[in-house]
């Protein structure tokens, strides 16, 4: 019985979350309060689901972000590579923001997180090739992005029963998320132009200048309204 009870909570709550992700957070102790009353697996589980729902289809920007990064060499081990350095960088600050050692300041977050964006779609159209250097950049704006994660899951709160726990799984659904993105953007663009001689002209500069053009209007709007 209670393992039937457990999944009854499942989908009214992330139809609830997902409301609170995309609309408005004001009623985030109530989800965490039906929390919980279910066990820590399905917990977890739900908490995966809420991660990857953050990127897909919730995260537009981290997903700009990611395309990005593909998009300057689009190839699976180059992404990848940048991929696990922007994971293992959001990761730290994930949790140092949700465990109050780190306290985040949204207005100061979010425009870091749309200048981020630009610089690498920026990068993307001036750089002819990928760059060692790169990593270390895309480590350092996933520090950024995951202040990002943090204020989203804030807003959410975790079970303190399972808050490691609930935590560890919101953060590999966004793992999961990125990953989706990725396997999706090579299946699509890499796959079949990514090593022809005019794939960075007709694809990834005019793409890039799409997504520098979003994340410039995005700066604005963060920083001055």
């Amino acid at each position: 019985m209670k393992k039937a009870n457990n999944s009854c909570y499942g989908k009214p709550l992330i139809i609830g979350v997902f409301a609170i992700l995309a609309f408005q957070p004001a009623s985030a102790h109530v989800i965490v309060g039906e929390l919980e009353k279910m066990s820590k697996t399905a917990a977890a589980f739900l908490y995966l689901k809420l991660g990857f729902l953050h990127i897909i289809p919730l995260g537009f920007d981290h997903i700009l972000f990611v395309l990005s990064l593909f998009l300057l060499s689009p190839k699976l081990k180059p992404v990848l590579w940048q991929a696990t350095a922007f994971t293992v960088a959001h990761s730290v600050t994930l949790g140092l923001a949700m465990y109050h050692i780190i306290n985040p300041r949204a207005g100061i977050v979010e425009p870091l997180i749309a200048l981020s964006i630009l610089y690498v779609a920026l990068e993307n159209i001036f750089s002819p090739r990928l760059r060692p250097s790169r990593i270390g950049i895309v480590f350092l704006f996933g520090l950024v992005h995951g202040l990002g994660f943090a204020g989203s899951l804030g807003q959410l709160g975790l079970p303190p029963k399972s808050y490691l726990l609930s935590l560890v799984m919101f953060n590999a659904g966004v793992e999961l998320g990125q990953i989706t993105i990725i396997l999706l953007a090579f299946l699509v663009l890499g796959k079949w132009s990514g090593n022809k001689p005019l794939y960075r002209q007709r694809i990834a500069i005019p793409l890039s200048v799409l997504v520098a053009l979003v994340a410039g209007l995005w700066t604005v709007q963060r920083i001055f309204f």
